[in-house]
Parts: C-alpha cells; structure tokens; sequence
C-alpha cells in the first residue's frame, strides 16, 4: 500500500542535512547512506548517494528520472548468478 499523499514523501532528516552540506561545499564525495526507504527528492538530483545493500556501497548518481522512487530500488540487495537448471542442461 502507497503512502497517503497528505503526508508526503518521506526522507530522513539527516539525509537533508548531509545532502544540504554537501551541495554548499561544492565537492562531488559520495554521501553514504543506509536509508534505503526514503525517497529521492528534487534537491537531490546531481548528488552521487552511497546507498548500503547490506554488504557495501553501491554508487548511485541521482537524475531527473529517479525523483519519486526509493533509494533502496537502485541498490540491489541480492546477487542473481542464473538458474541453476540452465546451467545442468548446458553440461549435459
């Protein structure tokens, strides 16, 4: 289920402050994060975001296209290696 529009997106506060700080500086470092929930805001676009997948963190440079979606959606937690079953029948 979505959540309610009255509310608005959420963001983690410190997200803000640490997207806010390194705006002002000027530097183009990587702003590691581990909300993978909060959503990507216009204020956001042209900041690169270490997003944490629980392993390490991946790069992820904000555009246009990303307002509106989670953080967690472009760093996936999962490594996909192929089926199993496509692999037996090649060697077979």
């Amino acid at each position: 289920m979505a959540r309610s529009v009255w509310k608005g997106p959420f963001v983690d506060g410190y997200l803000l402050k640490k997207a806010e700080a390194a705006r002002s500086s000027g530097r183009g470092d990587v702003i590691k994060i581990w909300s993978r929930r909060s959503t990507v805001l216009p204020q956001f676009v042209g900041l690169t975001f270490g997003v944490h997948n629980g392993h390490k963190f991946i790069p992820v440079l904000v555009t246009e296209d990303m307002i509106g979606h989670k953080f967690g959606e472009f760093s996936p937690t999962r490594t996909f290696y192929g089926h199993a079953a496509d692999r037996r029948a090649r060697r077979g």
